[in-house]
């Protein structure tokens, strides 16, 4: 039984013998053609038989292996690549049908060549991920053919894999390298800015560019220099992203619900944050408030705010903003920037 599950009629082989069957037919109004169609008959088994022989024999063998990134990113492209190779005396047509994981829904997935002897091949293709979670692959499956093309025989190679998708981290740093051109602070040459926060940094001389509105009249009368006040950007600012979970982000756009669109916003924001030396922090909430990170910019805090993302799921319920409201007053007591991540509906 285990020999049958893995042989496999081709098309090549109903299209001959549908032919002989239909040179037997017109045989009975041609009677001279009823001997060539059992010469073909004949033929066409021993062509079957020796096909079987050549593929099912414990020699041959085929090798392969699949190269997965060991994390995806949700919502981004990523390449799978499959290593191929033929090592026996003779060519074979390969179709390959890779175990995608359940989460793609793609059941179509096949991929055909033609190796020949002792030839190496790489398959390349894509797939893009629009759920969080553990992707599990499974074997890559090859069909072999000769170039008789009758029977083809199922050839698996174990190779399953599992893969977790996070949210984006590919766009997370393609938003990080926006902030750095932004604030010049990406690469040894100090853009200047326009305007200055409050936080002061220290006395300095004044040059050529300075705002003369910095001007310490103090400082510049107990010395013969104008001296300036320096400024700079506040840092340790609280910055908390609030995620809604109820049940309208599970609205789907482009491929990805709601929740996966703010899911990726938060994580930016949470980056960018940390990467200004502010602290970040996280709530996500639908009917109660079910995560709620205190903001912090410790090495670590990324790691824990992508680790608590990764698990959310959207829940079934409508969100409580009274609730969000009171937990907020209750526990933030210090001036705070509150991204919040909800539905917005124009009508």
């Amino acid at each position: 039984m285990r020999f049958f599950r893995h042989i496999f009629l081709t098309y090549r082989f109903f299209t001959l013998f549908a032919a002989i069957a239909a040179l037997f037919i017109i045989s009975f109004l041609v009677p001279q053609l009823f001997p060539f169609a059992q010469i073909l008959l004949i033929l066409g088994g021993a062509m079957v038989v020796l096909d079987v022989v050549i593929l099912f024999n414990p020699k041959l063998v085929m090798e392969g292996w699949r190269m997965a990134p060991k994390v995806l990113s949700l919502g981004n492209q990523h390449k799978i690549t499959i290593h191929l190779h033929n090592p026996n005396a003779f060519p074979l047509g390969v179709k390959v049908i890779d175990e995608l994981p359940a989460q793609l829904q793609k059941r179509d997935f096949q991929i055909r060549l033609k190796m020949a002897s002792h030839e190496k091949q790489e398959l390349v293709y894509s797939l893009r991920p629009l759920s969080r979670g553990l992707y599990a692959f499974g074997k890559v499956n090859l069909f072999l053919r000769t170039v008789l093309g009758l029977v083809e025989r199922k050839y698996s190679l174990p190779q399953d894999q599992e893969v977790s998708v996070y949210p984006s981290i590919i766009e997370m740093k393609s938003f990080e390298l926006k902030s750095f051109a932004a604030t010049g602070t990406l690469g040894i040459k100090r853009i200047r800015k326009l305007g200055h926060s409050f936080e002061f940094e220290q006395i300095k001389e004044y040059v050529r560019g300075d705002d003369y509105q910095s001007i310490n009249w103090k400082a510049t009368s107990r010395s013969s220099k104008i001296m300036v006040n320096h400024y700079q950007d506040e840092k340790s600012q609280q910055v908390y992203c609030l995620v809604d979970k109820s049940r309208a982000m599970k609205m789907p756009f482009n491929g990805l619900s709601l929740l996966e669109y703010a899911i990726n916003t938060s994580l930016v924001i949470a980056n960018t944050t940390l990467n200004k030396q502010d602290r970040a922090g996280l709530i996500t909430f639908s009917h109660k408030i079910d995560s709620m990170i205190k903001p912090d910019r410790k090495r670590g805090q990324l790691r824990t705010i992508m680790e608590v993302l990764y698990r959310e799921k959207e829940g079934s319920l409508e969100s409580n903003y009274e609730l969000l409201y009171r937990t907020i007053q209750k526990t933030i007591s210090v001036r705070s920037l509150l991204f919040c991540m909800v539905l917005y509906n124009n009508s």
